[in-house]
């Protein structure tokens, strides 16, 4: 019976500290535009700027967090923890998703009230305020967008600021009506929009945060077509026990059991996990060659054990 392991690079560590300064002068600049959406939210009396600041008080958390567990993913492994602190990243990621949904709700009920009871506003202040965030929330976004395919922890943060760049263009548009029709609804609504923006913007992170936290094989990766590719490499005659999961957001791992039909299959494992990270980005790979009479005696061989 052979094994073998093939080692990560850590390509993302590199990568991750290129963006400490993106990370600090992100979350610099949305605390200083919380602290002014506040002051002039309660200034204007407008629902649609204290929701934005709501939202974008989840982003700045989310910054920190994301921040954090940047540095940690680059900390080396140890006794204790084998694989390092790579799945801190996965959990940030998980408690971004979660704070912005949970914020939903406080913006949600106060913006019905306010949609109940309209107050006025004044336009100009909300309609500047909102356009500085645009502002902000533009250039934040455009720090991360270099990074953003190859890390969901980088993605959640790009993801988030443009949505926050659009919606504050939603808070601008929706100051200009009321001062053009002097509707006060709109302000409420702007409210709801935002809301709605921070669910459709991140459902989709949360499931994938939970997937990834669950050990499900990550999105950029097909259980089916590694499967097929170990049984198309000549010799195999055998996948069983193969198992891909995420060690972080950017790493993943893969072990699975090669039946083959002579002993030779150990000298191509090194060619085997090459592939594996060329072709499926799949970095950390461990594989168990094993003869016939070996796969009899495996107690994994079944498919629906683990």
């Amino acid at each position: 019976m052979a094994h073998h392991h093939q080692g990560h690079t850590h390509s993302h560590t590199h990568g991750g500290r290129r963006l400490d300064g993106a990370f600090a002068v992100g979350t610099a600049l949305n605390v200083g535009f919380v602290a002014a959406e506040i002051v002039f939210g309660l200034a204007a009396n407008s629902m649609a700027l204290l929701a934005d600041a709501a939202h974008n008080f989840g982003d700045v958390l989310g910054l920190l967090l994301g921040w954090g567990a940047a540095w940690l993913t680059r900390l080396p492994p140890t006794h204790r923890r084998t694989y390092g602190w790579g799945r801190s990243s996965i959990l940030a990621v998980l408690l971004n998703a979660t704070i912005l949904l949970i914020s939903v709700g406080a913006i949600g009920v106060e913006a019905v009230q306010r949609l109940l009871d309209p107050q006025p506003v004044t336009e100009t202040t909300v309609v500047l305020v909102a356009a500085a965030g645009i502002i902000v929330n533009g250039l934040t976004a455009l720090m991360f967008m270099r990074g953003r395919d190859g890390d969901l922890n980088i993605r959640v943060q790009f993801v988030h600021m443009a949505a926050d760049a659009g919606v504050s263009a939603g808070v601008v548009a929706a100051g200009l009506l009321i001062w053009l029709t002097g509707w006060l609804w709109l302000d409420p609504v702007a409210g709801l929009v935002v809301a709605l923006t921070i669910v459709l913007g991140t459902w989709g992170l949360l499931r994938e945060s939970v997937d990834l936290a669950m050990d499900a094989v990550p999105d950029r990766v097909t259980h089916g077509d590694v499967q097929d590719y170990h049984a198309s490499v000549p010799g195999v005659l055998e996948v069983h026990d193969l198992h891909i999961w995420g060690l972080s957001t950017t790493e993943t791992a893969l072990t699975a059991h090669l039946v083959c039909n002579d002993d030779g299959g150990g000298r191509r494992l090194h060619d085997l996990t090459a592939a594996l990270r060329d072709r499926f980005g799949i970095g950390h790979a461990t594989l168990q060659i094993e003869t016939d009479a070996d796969a009899a005696l495996c107690r994994l061989r079944p498919h629906d054990v683990v």
